[in-house]
């Protein structure tokens, strides 16, 4: 498949770089609308994994939030952060090639990401989440249901 390859060509061109080894491109009625290399390191941004700077890419060109129209070529499974940016874009088929145990193997773990999502949140060991109930942060929600002008996602 040719979009892989080209996401396999980023992956490579990002570890040359010095990126992650992780390349992704968003495709749109069979052409490829934005590209992502990994620079986390690059940038000192955890962030910025290919998906995530694909999707950016895409919506930025497009001028949509949502890609439902879109799929998605990675080099590697997504990450829990990537996987959670491929649904709020409504990306709906993923395609990739190297395995979340894959990306493991060479030190690109999400397992205690993985376990930590499945975990309540009063037992999460990573992140401490303190809830801070707010009357006020309440009625921005309450005055966002009730606003006529909202644009819905």
């Amino acid at each position: 498949m040719k979009f892989m390859q080209r996401a396999i060509d980023l992956s490579e061109r990002s570890m040359e770089e010095g990126g992650g080894p992780f390349g992704a491109v968003v495709v749109k009625d069979g052409e490829i609308v934005a590209e992502g290399t990994n620079r986390v390191t690059l940038d000192n941004d955890p962030t910025a994994h290919a998906e995530i700077r694909a999707i950016r890419k895409a919506c930025n060109l497009l001028g949509t939030f949502d890609l439902g129209g879109c799929e998605i070529y990675a080099s590697c499974e997504p990450c829990p952060m990537c996987l959670g940016a491929i649904y709020w874009s409504r990306i709906r088929r993923v395609y990739y090639a190297n395995t979340r145990e894959d990306a493991a193997a060479i030190r690109f773990s999400d397992e205690d990401i993985y376990e930590e999502i499945a975990r309540p949140p009063n037992e999460r060991s990573l992140v401490s989440l303190v809830r801070v109930p707010s009357d006020r942060a309440r009625d921005v929600f309450d005055r966002w249901t009730r606003k006529r002008d909202r644009t819905p996602y």
